[in-house]
């Protein structure tokens, strides 16, 4: 009786089986990347004051305590939508505005809350800030954050 795994099936089922999934995780990857360009981030280009607000984020590690679309800690509020929520995403001036007046004015003093410190940032780095919290609420987050404060 001959036996039904020989080791030459046995080797053409992982030769074929790894070609198989090879081309799976390769189309998935190219489905992926054609998405996150096309749609997700497909709101607002990424100019190079959107590239300096990032670096302005990073630096002063503002992940530390504000949350960007659900990453991040979640000791200040979500500001991944801030900007819709200041009703200002559509108008980069405002943005601009709202924003400097908003990290002028801290920390607000209110005794029991969480107080932003004081950062020294330069009109430019404000604006670039403006622009990277812009071009982040306009990221297609599929629903995220689930409710309107974040």
């Amino acid at each position: 009786m001959a036996e039904f795994l020989t080791k030459s099936r046995a080797r053409n089922i992982f030769y074929g089986g790894s070609v198989f999934f090879v081309v799976v995780f390769i189309g998935m990857t190219v489905h992926s990347h054609r998405y996150v360009v096309a749609t997700s981030t497909a709101g607002m280009p990424l100019s190079d004051a959107v590239r300096h607000g990032k670096h302005i984020w990073e630096e002063n590690s503002c992940i530390n305590c504000h949350s960007l679309h659900g990453e991040g800690a979640y000791f200040a509020p979500e500001v991944g939508n801030v900007m819709t929520r200041w009703d200002v995403l559509d108008d980069p001036e405002d943005a601009f505005e709202t924003l400097k007046g908003w990290i002028e004015a801290q920390p607000s003093g209110i005794e029991g809350r969480r107080q932003m410190p004081r950062y020294e940032l330069s009109d430019e780095d404000i604006r670039g800030l403006a622009e990277f919290l812009r071009w982040a609420d306009q990221t297609d987050t599929q629903g995220w954050p689930p409710n309107e404060a974040g």
